[in-house]
């Protein structure tokens, strides 16, 4: 009897699950802490989806902090005058696209145009994210990896009343001797985020807290994921969670993960903030950053949200979906000089933590 024929392992039907399963991708954790009023963290105006222009200005505006006057004490000619300045953010184009002919439509059980989509939006939250990131981190405008060490100098002198190097003994006008000063031993705990909360509230001028809930007062730290593991593991915080926090739920940052609160402080893990790498000190230590933040930390200057794109070639035989948005993301950076010249630039509202980060 004649053998049965078998299929060439090359020519065999694959069944494929139907369902596409996107790579899994985080949304963004700094979602919560946008908004368009001066109260926001991260700060987003509109103002060109409404009109033409490649510039947003963002007003910043200082507490006052003169005494008035008092019973019958002449108000005119005693105003106090407002410290403010304006930030520039300037906004550029951001687009992705997928192109998929029909021949691979036909033969995907997944649906390749459905799926480009949902890459797509994912793409587009993810540059928007690690945009934010690279804000925080920055140095005057400048990516803190492209920074000089003559521009760390500059931005660590400028800003010495809101920048810490793990502890304020550590402290250096040059930048990388007081980077390199930080030891293993240097983490972020309950007391570092204390004292980083009192250096934005005696800073010049003071750090403004967002409001919510009332009358409360708030500041909202950003930490990478080893910072908020050193914190997170401080007997200080365990003790405050399993006591003085909700017990016995998932609501407990003990179960849940991902913010921690303290002294007035929410601290946000950010994966995506990493770390600086290895100092120079005798023995060498992981850094990584830590932001505190207040109002007007950030500037988000939207002129055209993200939207689709199609485009069709080839007499229709390919067929691409993109995604294009223009924005501009940046630290708000305040200008105390009386000639607003740029000599005297300031992080507006935020403080700039560096602790150990060992690795696991």
């Amino acid at each position: 009897m004649a053998g049965l024929t078998t299929a060439a392992t090359g020519l065999t039907p694959k069944q494929w699950d139907d369902k596409f399963f996107a790579e899994y991708v985080r949304e963004s954790r700094f979602f919560p802490y946008e908004g368009t009023s001066e109260n926001s963290i991260i700060q987003v105006k509109e103002n060109l989806t409404k009109s033409r222009g490649d510039t947003i200005y963002f007003a910043l505006a200082n507490r006052l902090s003169g005494a008035g006057v008092t019973g019958n004490g002449l108000l005119e000619g005693n105003e106090e005058q407002l410290n403010s300045r304006e930030f520039a953010q300037a906004v550029t184009t951001y687009r992705n696209a997928v192109a998929v002919t029909d021949n691979d439509e036909q033969l995907s059980a997944i649906g390749l145009r459905d799926a480009s989509k949902t890459m797509l939006k994912l793409w587009a939250m993810e540059l928007k994210r690690d945009q934010i990131v690279t804000a925080l981190k920055s140095i005057d405008g400048v990516a803190y990896g492209s920074a000089s060490a003559g521009q760390k100098n500059a931005w660590g002198v400028r800003n010495a009343d809101r920048v810490l190097f793990a502890k304020t003994s550590n402290y250096n006008a040059t930048y990388k001797t007081a980077f390199d000063a930080i030891v293993a031993a240097d983490t972020l705990s309950a007391a570092k985020v204390s004292l980083m909360k009192r250096i934005a509230q005696t800073a010049t001028p003071k750090i403004k807290p967002i409001r919510i809930e009332g009358d409360r007062e708030y500041f909202v730290m950003f930490a990478n994921s080893l910072a908020f593991r050193d914190l997170s593991l401080d007997p200080v915080i365990t003790a405050a969670n399993r006591d003085a926090r909700v017990r016995g739920t998932s609501d407990n940052p003990i179960f849940q993960g991902g913010a921690l609160l303290w002294d007035g402080v929410v601290v946000v893990e950010i994966p995506e903030i990493g770390t600086y790498g290895i100092n120079a000190n005798g023995v060498p230590t992981v850094v990584g950053p830590a932001f505190l933040c207040g109002a007007q930390a950030l500037a988000v200057a939207m002129a055209k949200r993200p939207k689709s794109t199609t485009d069709v070639r080839d007499y229709g035989f390919v067929q691409g979906c993109g995604v294009q948005m223009m924005h501009g993301i940046g630290k708000a950076i305040f200008d105390t000089s009386a000639a607003n010249d740029g000599s005297a630039k300031k992080d507006h509202g935020l403080v700039t933590g560096l602790f150990s980060a060992v690795a696991d």
